[in-house]
């Protein structure tokens, strides 16, 4: 299978502070890949490179036809304000800003569009509700049903099941194996070990720097997750270190 992605030597930080350093791999078109490792291991980092969101401090990051623009992102939960006063529909009908710019008109086709995407993650009902009274499940389902009408080849996510319950994680879980089945590449930064083993055929293991990547269930062996801890926590003292020195 061709590339989708290409990793040369990337390293990725903030204030040139690096949180991911000389990483080098690539990724295949199709790929369903789970990005773990400990707290403070640069995975969100690497999201938010791939999306662009991010510029490389050193290295570089190939997109073999593929823009940022053409790349869906998730952030994590604790990154959307809720607070916006907007509607459960026209946050959905975001999702459509890359076939219709900025200020576009939305028109009756896409409208469609917008309540089909809102269906089809069990929210049919919601779409005048405030995104503000939504549960931490029902806002999930809200922004996979923004992706959905991205249309998008490449889909990162961002610690896409955390705090929600069970059926809705089955119920996006089974959205993203769609999206797998249809071949887009999906990126998903997770914590639950069991469900990557269960759903995730591979695996990039971070600690700062690549510890392993490959097969999930020969990646997150014993000794490689022990490994990764080990290094996060090396990283962590000679900070700390640093900080008491300056």
């Amino acid at each position: 299978m061709s590339s989708v992605l290409r990793f040369r030597d990337l390293t990725l930080g903030y204030d040139r502070h690096p949180a991911v350093h000389h990483l080098a791999g690539e990724i295949e078109r199709g790929a369903l890949l789970a990005v773990c490792g400990p707290n403070g291991a640069g995975k969100s980092t690497l999201l938010k490179g791939i999306a662009g969101v991010l510029r490389p401090i050193g290295g570089r990051i190939e997109r073999m036809g593929c823009e940022p623009r053409q790349i869906a992102y998730l952030p994590q939960a604790a990154d959307i304000d809720r607070s916006f006063p907007i509607s459960v529909f026209d946050m959905v009908a975001m999702g459509h800003w890359r076939s219709m710019g900025l200020f576009g008109g939305l028109g009756q086709a896409r409208k469609l569009k917008v309540f089909d995407a809102i269906a089809a993650v069990g929210l049919t009902g919601f779409e005048d509700r405030s995104i503000g009274t939504l549960s931490g499940g029902q806002m999930q389902r809200m922004l996979f049903a923004r992706l959905l009408l991205q249309d998008a080849p490449v889909i990162l996510l961002d610690e896409p099941f955390t705090a929600i319950d069970a059926r809705t994680m089955a119920d996006l879980v089974d959205i993203v194996k769609r999206w797998h089945g249809e071949n887009r590449t999906v990126i998903a930064v997770l914590h639950d070990f069991e469900m990557v083993r269960e759903h995730f055929p591979q695996t990039l293991l971070l600690a700062r720097e690549k510890v392993a990547w490959g097969d999930t269930r020969e990646t997150l062996s014993a000794e490689n997750l022990l490994r990764a801890r080990r290094i996060v926590e090396a990283f962590d003292r000679e900070a700390l270190e640093c900080t008491r020195a300056a």
